[in-house]
C-alpha cells in the first residue's frame, strides 16, 4: 500500500506519530520517505535517536507548525500521503488558551487542506477525537469544526486524485494527560481521586490507534469518519486495576468533562453505516454513491436513534482485563496488593 510513496506526519513526535512512524517503517520497508513535521526540535532529537539512519534512511525531519501553511507547502512537495495529528488537545489548557487551540486544531487544519491540494498529495487521513461528537469543551469544539472541513475538502478538489477521511477514536490507553498513567503516579499516596463512580470512557491501545489510520488509508472513499468497535471502561475499575488497596475520594467531574464519552451521537446515526469492526459515518454531501459504498464494504444503515456511547457499549473491560492491559501497553512491572 505504501511502498514507493512518500508518506507526512504532522505531530509526527506525539505519541501517536512515534509509534505510527515506526510502525510504516517497519511493515513497509519500500516506503521511499517518511516525514515528521513538529513544532519540537527537542523531540524531534529525541526521536531521531531511537532511530539508526542505517536502518531507516528514507526517515526526515521537518521543524514546522501546522499554523505555517507556507511551510506545510514546502514540507509536502513529493508526498503522497498526509496523517494530520498535530493538534493541541489537552482540555483545560485549550479552555484557558481558547483562540491558540482555534489557531491550531481549526486553521491549521485548514492550512494542512490548502497545501495538499497545492502539493499533488493524494490521501489524507485527519485524527479526530470522540470530544468532537456533541461537544461541551472548546477542544472538541475546535476538532469538530476540523472535522467538517476535511470532510468538505473533498467537494471542491475539482479533478485532483486526492481524498480526505477522518479516524476518530476514544481514549488512548498510557497517553501523556490520561488516568492510568495518573492514577499509577498516586497510588503510593493511597487515595486515588475519583471524578465520579459512574463515569466511564472507551478504550484503545496505540497499536489499534494506528492500525484504524492504516486501515483507514487502504480503504478510504473520501469523506468518510472512520469509528472503530471498541471497548469501553468504568474509571472505578480502572482505579481497582492499578490500586486495588488504594482509597478512592470522590471528587466530582471538572468543567468540559463529560460522564460519559460518545463517538456517534443519534443525530449522526442516520448517515452512519454499519461494518464488522467499525462504524463509518457518511460525509453530509458525499461525492459517491452511498448505495455502491455500502454494498462495496458489506455494510448497513444504522437505526435511527443509535448513538455510540461508552456508557451504552455492549463490550466491556473487566479488572482484570484493564491490569492486563496496562501491564502490556503502559507499565509491565505493574504489582497490586489487595
Amino acid at each position: 500500500m505504501l511502498s514507493g510513496k512518500s508518506v507526512l506526519v504532522t505531530g509526527g513526535t506525539g505519541s501517536f506519530g512515534k509509534k505510527f512512524v515506526a510502525t510504516i517503517l517497519r511493515r513497509y520497508p519500500e516506503v521511499e520517505r517518511v516525514a515528521v513535521y513538529s513544532r519540537d526540535e527537542l523531540k524531534q532529537y529525541e526521536m531521531a535517536q531511537s532511530f539508526s539512519q542505517q536502518a531507516c534512511p528514507q526517515l526526515r525531519f521537518f521543524i514546522g507548525d501546522v499554523r505555517d501553511k507556507h511551510r506545510l507547502a514546502r514540507a509536502m512537495e513529493g508526498i503522497d500521503v498526509v496523517v494530520h495529528a498535530a493538534a493541541l488537545k489537552h482540555v483545560p489548557i485549550c479552555e484557558y488558551n481558547p483562540f491558540e487551540a482555534i489557531k491550531t486544531n481549526v486553521m491549521g487544519a485548514q492550512n494542512v487542506i490548502d497545501a495538499a491540494l497545492d502539493s499533488g498529495v493524494n490521501q489524507v487521513v485527519a485524527l479526530s477525537t470522540d470530544k468532537a461528537a456533541a461537544p461541551i469543551n472548546l477542544y472538541g469544539a475546535t476538532k469538530l469544526c476540523s472535522d467538517k472541513l476535511f470532510t468538505a475538502a473533498n467537494n471542491f478538489k475539482g479533478s485532483r486524485e486526492l481524498r480526505f477521511s477522518i479516524v476518530r477514536y476514544g481514549n488512548v490507553m498510557g497517553s501523556r494527560g490520561s488516568v492510568i498513567p495518573f492514577f499509577l503516579s498516586r497510588r503510593d499516596a493511597g487515595v486515588l481521586p475519583i471524578t465520579d463512580e459512574k463515569m466511564t470512557r472507551f478504550n484503545i491501545t496505540l497499536e489499534e490507534g494506528v492500525q484504524l489510520v492504516i486501515d483507514a488509508l487502504d480503504t478510504m472513499w473520501g469523506g468518510e469518519i472512520f469509528v472503530p468497535k471498541i471497548p469501553s471502561y468504568r474509571i472505578i475499575d480502572v482505579a481497582e486495576a492499578v490500586a486495588p488497596g488504594c482509597r478512592k475520594e470522590i471528587v466530582g467531574i471538572r468543567p468540559g468533562e463529560k460522564l460519559h464519552e460518545e463517538m456517534i451521537t443519534e443525530t449522526d446515526s442516520l448517515s452512519t453505516v454499519e461494518l464488522k469492526d467499525r462504524y463509518v459515518i457518511l460525509p453530509a454531501v458525499p461525492t459517491w454513491d452511498v448505495a455502491e459504498f455500502i454494498k462495496a464494504n458489506h455494510g448497513r444503515m444504522c437505526d435511527p436513534g443509535f448513538r455510540y456511547s461508552s456508557g451504552e457499549n455492549d463490550h466491556w473491560l473487566t479488572v482484570e482485563q484493564i491490569r492486563e492491559l496496562i501491564r502490556k501497553h503502559v507499565d509491565p512491572t505493574l504489582e497490586v496488593n489487595a
